[in-house]
C-alpha cells in the first residue's frame, strides 16, 4: 500500500501542464499550416501527423488526471499496483511529449510556421 508523494503530484501537475502547452502547439501548427499552404498533397501527411500527435497527448493527460484521482479517492492508502501504474504512465507520458514535442518542431522548421 502506497500514497502518492508531493514530489510525484508536481511531477504529474508539471507534466500535465506541459501536455496541454503541447496540444496547443501542435494544433496551433496544424491550423498554421492549413491556413498557409492549404489542403494538399504534400500538406496533408503533415497535417495529420500534427493533429495525430494532439490526439496522442490527450491519452496520457487523461489517464493521469483519472489515476491522480482514484489514488486520491482510495486515501489514507491506495494499492500499490495504482501507484505502480500511475509511475508508467508517467514515464509513458513524457517519452510521448518529447516524441509530439520534437514532431511538431520539425514541421514547424520544414514547412517555416511561426
Amino acid at each position: 500500500m502506497a500514497k502518492v508523494s508531493p514530489q510525484t503530484l508536481t511531477i504529474i501537475f508539471n507534466l500535465q501542464r506541459r501536455l496541454v502547452e503541447l496540444i496547443d502547439q501542435a494544433k496551433t501548427a496544424e491550423y498554421d499550416l492549413f491556413e498557409d499552404y492549404g489542403e494538399t498533397e504534400e500538406t496533408i501527411p503533415e497535417l495529420e501527423q500534427l493533429q495525430n500527435g494532439g490526439e496522442r497527448l490527450r491519452n496520457p493527460y487523461s489517464r493521469l488526471a483519472t489515476l491522480t484521482l482514484a489514488i486520491a479517492e482510495a486515501q489514507p492508502i491506495a494499492p500499490s499496483a495504482m501507484i505502480n501504474l500511475l509511475s508508467q504512465t508517467i514515464e509513458q507520458a513524457s517519452v510521448t511529449a518529447d516524441a509530439v514535442e520534437a514532431t511538431t518542431q520539425e514541421s514547424k522548421r520544414i514547412w517555416n510556421l511561426p
